[in-house]
C-alpha cells in the first residue's frame, strides 16, 4: 500500500469536494466515503483498505490549516502552469522544459530555497510526527460507527493479550529513525485503546517495538493500514503465529500453539515492568535471528 502521490491525486476530487469546501464539508465527505470502504466492512478487498488510507491522508492534510494552505498553493501553481503550457507551441514547449530543468538544478544547489512541493512535504511530515489529533478523532468516530454496524456478528469474548504486533523500522548509527515510545503511541492510538507498548533500547540496524491492543479490531486495522512516517515506513507483523496465519489465509492454525499463546500472555501481563519489557524484546529478536 503506497503513500499518496500528490502530483497525481487531487485531494479535493478524492473526497468529491470543491476547492472552497469548508471544514464541515470535508469531515462529512470523509465519513461518507470512508464508511463505505472501511477495512472492517471489506476484509477481503485490499483496494478498499488502500482507498481508506488515501482518504485518511487527504483528511489529515485538509483539516490542518497550514498544510492545506501549502497544498492549495501547490494546486494553484500546477493549474496556472497547465494553462500556460497549453498556450505554447512545440518549440516553446521544448524551450520551457529546458528552462525548468535548469531551474530545478539551481534549486538543488541552493538548499536554502525550497519549492512549494518541498514545503508541502514538510507540512505532511510535521502532521505525522505531531499525531494529527483532529484526524484521530475522526477515525475514532468512524470506528465507533463501523463497530455499531458490525455488532452482533462477533462475540465479546476477545482475549486482548493475543493482539500483539511487532513493529520494526530502519535506524542510523546515531539516529532512532524518527521513532520513540511517545511518537509510536501517537501513531497507533487512533486505532483503539493500547494495553501496552514497549520500545527496545538495544542498538542495531533496525528499531524494534511491541504493541498490544485491547481489542482485536484495533490491532487488525493497524496491521492493514498503518505505514508510519513518509521518510521511514514501519513494518508490522503479528507476534501471535496463528493470528499471522489467519491474516494471510483465514485458516486456523489449530490447537498446537495453545501452550505458546499462554506463555506469551503471561509475559505480556508483566510488560509494564521495565526488566520484563527488555527481556521479552530481546527474546523476540533472538527468535527472529534463529528463524532467519
Amino acid at each position: 500500500m503506497g503513500k499518496l502521490n500528490l502530483e497525481e491525486v487531487d485531494l479535493y476530487g478524492l473526497l468529491g469536494l470543491k476547492v472552497n469546501a469548508n471544514i464541515n464539508d470535508i469531515r462529512t465527505a470523509y465519513r461518507k466515503k470512508a464508511l463505505k470502504c472501511h477495512p472492517d466492512k471489506n476484509p477481503d478487498n485490499p483496494k478498499a483498505a488502500e482507498l481508506f488510507h488515501q482518504l485518511t491522508e487527504a483528511l489529515e492534510i485538509l483539516l490542518d490549516e497550514s498544510a492545506r494552505a501549502a497544498y492549495d498553493k501547490l494546486l494553484k501553481g500546477k493549474e496556472a502552469a497547465r494553462l500556460r503550457y497549453e498556450e505554447l507551441d512545440e518549440k516553446r514547449k521544448k524551450f520551457k522544459e529546458d528552462l525548468e530543468a535548469r531551474e530545478r538544478a539551481h534549486f538543488a544547489k541552493n538548499k536554502g530555497q525550497k519549492t512549494e512541493e518541498q514545503k508541502l512535504q514538510e507540512e505532511i511530515a510535521r502532521l505525522q510526527k505531531e499525531g494529527a489529533k483532529l484526524v484521530e478523532e475522526e477515525i475514532r468516530k468512524l470506528q465507533e460507527e463501523v463497530n455499531r454496524e458490525l455488532s452482533g456478528s462477533e462475540g465479546n469474548t476477545e482475549d486482548g493479550s493475543q493482539y500483539k504486533i511487532k513493529i520494526q523500522w530502519n535506524v542510523g548509527e546515531n539516529d532512532d529513525g524518527g521513532y520513540n515510545e511517545e511518537i509510536l503511541e501517537r501513531i497507533f492510538r487512533k486505532y483503539g485503546d493500547i494495553a501496552a507498548l514497549a520500545v527496545s533500547q538495544k542498538k542495531g540496524k533496525q528499531g524494534l517495538a511491541l504493541i498490544e491492543f485491547k481489542e482485536k479490531k484495533a490491532a487488525e486495522l493497524a496491521i492493514k493500514i498503518e505505514l508510519g512516517l513518509i521518510h521511514n515506513p514501519l513494518k508490522l507483523k503479528w507476534v501471535n503465529k496463528d493470528l499471522r496465519m489467519s491474516h494471510k489465509s483465514n485458516i486456523s492454525a489449530g490447537s498446537s500453539l495453545v501452550t505458546e499463546r499462554d506463555y506469551e500472555s503471561l509475559v505480556l501481563r508483566k510488560m509494564r515492568q521495565a526488566e520484563e519489557r527488555k527481556r521479552l524484546i530481546e527474546k523476540m529478536m533472538k527468535e527472529d535471528a534463529e528463524s532467519n
